[in-house]
């Protein structure tokens, strides 16, 4: 009689970071440098958008229709807002099936907070010229920084979990996913009392075509899944089929 039949199995610990996806095992470095900076871009780029005054884009313009109404009973932050919005979309995961990942977590923490650094190192200005060039800076910046984030392969943000779930069950392109939840999202802002405007058409508009153009060439490929993923994890570790926020090419390129 074998030792395994005879001893009874222990049980593996469960930590409480193992709701999260595996960590590549792959190019670490670069995916936690890749992910910090697009995370901080992030917050940067939104609180150019608030400063160039064209409106805000279509999530801000949630978010700051939010922070009118919280206003009513207690002063928020406007990134304490976006923190805890961020927390709360988190819910609409579970459809999904979408698994968070540490990128996840790091794009609740670090952007909310970014951005309200932003707002307090540049102020408003008048001049038409920088205003447009905030709003510019603030559009192609903000997809830079997406693709960054999403392409180092350790987690989508909230919001962005959305559309890689949607996408990844095959409802749609990156490009026509996104465009969707972001026209979706300005008018729920929008009703609720935000700030709407030509910035905010723009956004809407760009922010899905030019995610698409970043977002292949700015993933950390696996050698272990090739280069047609993204972010898929390099360890067998998924449990019960949830999605990660992998991404196949096809999907990226429109396909």
């Amino acid at each position: 009689m074998s030792t395994e039949a005879v001893l009874p199995r222990t049980p593996r610990r469960r930590t409480p970071l193992a709701v999260l996806a595996p960590i590549p095992a792959d190019r670490r470095i670069r995916r936690f440098g890749q992910l910090v900076i697009g995370l901080v871009l992030y917050g940067f780029t939104m609180g150019l958008m608030v400063r160039a005054v064209f409106g805000l884009d279509p999530w801000d313009v949630f978010h700051q229709g939010l922070t009118k109404l919280i206003g009513h009973w207690v002063h928020l932050s406007y990134g304490t807002v976006i923190t805890g919005a961020s927390v709360v979309v988190l819910l609409a995961w579970i459809p999904l099936r979408q698994r968070p990942g540490i990128g996840t977590v790091l794009n609740v923490l670090i952007i909310g907070w970014t951005t309200d650094a932003t707002l307090a190192v540049i102020h408003p200005t008048g001049t038409l010229a920088v205003r447009i060039l905030f709003l510019l800076a603030a559009v192609i910046g903000n997809a830079v920084a997406g693709a960054l984030y999403i392409g180092a392969g350790l987690g989508p943000g909230p919001r962005d979990g959305l559309m890689t779930g949607m996408v990844a069950r095959g409802i749609g392109s990156v490009r026509v996913v996104r465009t969707s939840i972001e026209l979706s999202v300005l008018l729920v802002g929008w009703l609720g009392g935000g700030a709407v405007g030509l910035g905010t058409a723009v956004y809407a508009l760009a922010i899905g075509p030019l995610l698409q153009l970043f977002l292949p060439r700015l993933r950390v490929p696996s050698p272990e899944t090739g280069d047609g993923q993204v972010g898929r994890s390099s360890e067998g570790d998924r449990a019960d089929n949830d999605n990660d926020g992998a991404l196949p090419v096809e999907f990226l390129e429109g396909r």
